[in-house]
């Protein structure tokens, strides 16, 4: 059948273009930079058209099948609803993201090789949501762990940099372990790698091995979407150039998480303690990120922090089984956050820090990051008619309906931290007095606003933010091409979707928060300093120490590297015996697939 040769196609062109623009700017060599510039953008546009190009086509049938031999099964593609939608984010944003990268790239050193990071790491994790194997699954989510590292630590002569990529790649490499353990656990149960496969038999699983795989998953998820105990390495993520911040922290990485819990909600809603442990991840996460994005002073640190505690609305989302509202929020959160990233790498471009106490009345000297800035953040806040008004509000909807109540409060007070700490970075940033050392009061007004290829990429995200909440209904009903089952349920339109939050008394209340969330800060600014630095000295020391974790983190570390310095004694320094070691453990893997089969 035509269209289906045609899914096929475009299946192969959202990763292949991105993949072969990889090769295409390192071929070019970076004395060519304007070449380098057409190539990446070109190719991550045509990637974006191609998985655009997929929504309309999706399929929960396999469109590309690589046989692997017996023990591997079968890789396959499968563009279903909820790959396709997650495919189009990740290249979609990501497209913006280069395009972005044209104007704040454009002085960096070694740009073929930034670019070719990039590139790789958006095909990989358009292959992560269409990969139909679990196996290939794995491998690409290992892909986008080294593409992450690679690209925190690009700027490698700077240690934070540097400390910042290899924190991210083994806290994530942790949540891998968990992936590979329920990987292997289902084919050793299943005798399958397939996803289809597994989800339509996971009922045959036994209880305890379903478990495992369960809070394996679970456990990956965490990590990768940075959420408690594992959300440290984000912050430290934001050593890494901006475009690549909106990448991992809006279209990419952290996504990857939350997908994988919705992908195998099907199969684990019914393992006893599951949801509630989701439930619980996401709410602290939600929680404490809030706090944390409220205390901190460096810009892109509390746009991190931000995105831990809306990823947290979503991994709470799945745990009450509202699938639909957890990857509406993701759609919102990946458009406006986005925006919000872009948007602060604009300001740090042109004032040269990230500290917003040294920031303050840039707002006239840059109206048009300003003003995209502003409408990213009044859709972070859930303000109406903006698209995240609309998802954050059936995740609290459905947590009133089918969650804890104790949940539910707290998710409501998250929403109003959370439009408390997006008014006082929008008002330290553009519209408070400048700080003493500000470069606000020593830069030109004249020097211009955001360059050409910055506004391209603001202006199209702004847009998304007005009209994405409007696919609701072809949104629901792409996603049921691949999620079945009644914890889904059925999205008939975009109309319904607007009369069942504006009826639900759960809007109004959710409102009020918001609504005493921006008057919070207007008092504040009315109380005496030494009694608002009083009640705060002690909230700043705790979430100065990350609430905490940090001090878990070094704690781990610390176990860790003790432990390696113990096993030395077996390191013989002898090529022969290393090589021993190596072959005997791949023997053994290559057994334990062998008994599995």
């Amino acid at each position: 059948m035509p269209s289906i040769d045609l899914t096929t196609i475009l299946t192969l062109l959202t990763v292949g273009f991105l993949w072969i623009g990889a090769v295409a700017v390192l071929w070019a060599g970076d004395g060519r930079r304007q070449m380098q510039n057409l190539l990446a953008a070109g190719f991550a546009v045509a990637a974006g058209l191609a998985a655009l190009g997929l929504l309309p086509l999706a399929t929960g049938q396999a469109v590309v099948r690589i046989a692997m031999g017996s023990f591997f099964g079968d890789f396959t593609f499968v563009p279903d609803g909820l790959g396709v939608f997650l495919a189009a984010v990740a290249t979609v944003v990501g497209s913006l993201a280069v395009i972005f990268s044209i104007d704040y790239m454009h002085e960096e050193a070694q740009l073929g090789r930034y670019y070719a990071l990039v590139l790789f790491f958006i095909g990989a994790m358009a292959g992560l949501v269409l990969a139909g194997n679990l196996l290939l699954l794995f491998l690409f989510w290992e892909m986008v762990a080294f593409c992450s590292y690679a690209l925190i630590s690009f700027h490698n002569d700077d240690p934070k940099a540097v400390a910042g990529g290899i924190k991210a790649l083994v806290i994530t490499q942790l949540g891998g372990l968990g992936l590979l353990a329920g990987v292997l656990t289902a084919y050793a149960t299943l005798g399958n790698y397939q996803v289809e496969y597994f989800l339509a038999n996971a009922h045959t699983v036994p209880p305890a091995a379903l478990a495992v795989i369960a809070f394996g998953f679970l456990i990956a998820a965490a990590a990768k979407s940075a959420q408690v105990p594992f959300h440290t390495w984000l912050p430290d993520a934001m050593e890494a150039p901006t475009p690549v911040s909106a990448l991992i922290h809006a279209a990419t990485m952290v996504n990857a998480g939350v997908y994988l819990l919705a992908r195998f909600y099907p199969a684990f809603a019914d393992v006893p303690g599951w949801r509630t442990a989701v439930m619980t991840v996401g709410v602290l996460s939600a929680l404490l990120a809030a706090g944390l994005a409220l205390m901190a002073t460096d810009l892109k640190r509390v746009l991190a922090y931000s995105t831990i505690s809306q990823l947290g609305y979503m991994v709470y989302a799945v745990g009450v089984g509202a699938i639909f509202a957890s990857q509406f929020h993701l759609l919102s959160h990946a458009v406006f956050k986005a925006l919000l990233f872009l948007g602060a790498g604009a300001v740090i471009h042109l004032v040269g820090t990230r500290d917003m106490q040294q920031m303050g009345g840039l707002g006239r000297q840059m109206p048009f990051v300003r003003n995209v800035f502003v409408i990213g953040a009044l859709a972070l806040a859930g303000i109406p008619i903006l698209n995240g008004f609309w998802s954050k509000e059936l995740i609290l909807e459905a947590g009133f309906a089918g969650g804890p109540f104790a949940a539910y409060v707290i998710m409501l007070a998250v929403a109003g931290l959370t439009a408390l700490y997006t008014f006082r970075t929008v008002w330290l940033v553009f519209f408070g007095p400048p700080g003493a050392d500000s470069p606000s009061r020593e830069r030109n007004p004249a020097a211009g606003d955001a360059p050409p290829a910055m506004r391209v990429a603001l202006g199209t995200l702004v847009l998304g933010t007005f009209v994405t909440w409007l696919l609701a209904g072809p949104f629901g009903n792409l996603l049921e091409i691949g999620i079945k089952g009644p914890a889904f349920g059925h999205v008939s339109s975009t109309l319904r979707v607007v009369e069942e939050v504006l009826a639900a008394p759960t809007t109004l209340i959710a409102l009020i928060v918001v609504s005493l969330g921006l008057a919070v800060w207007y008092w504040r600014a009315k109380l005496p300093a030494n009694a608002t630095a009083s009640g705060a000295a002690g909230f700043r020391a705790w979430f100065a120490r990350d609430g905490g974790f940090e001090g878990l983190n070094h704690a781990i570390a610390g176990l860790i590297q003790g432990s390696s310095e113990a096993l030395r004694t077996t390191q013989t320094g002898q090529l022969n015996w290393n090589i021993v070691g190596i072959a005997g453990g791949l023997a053994i893997v290559l057994a334990i697939l062998a008994l599995g089969a």
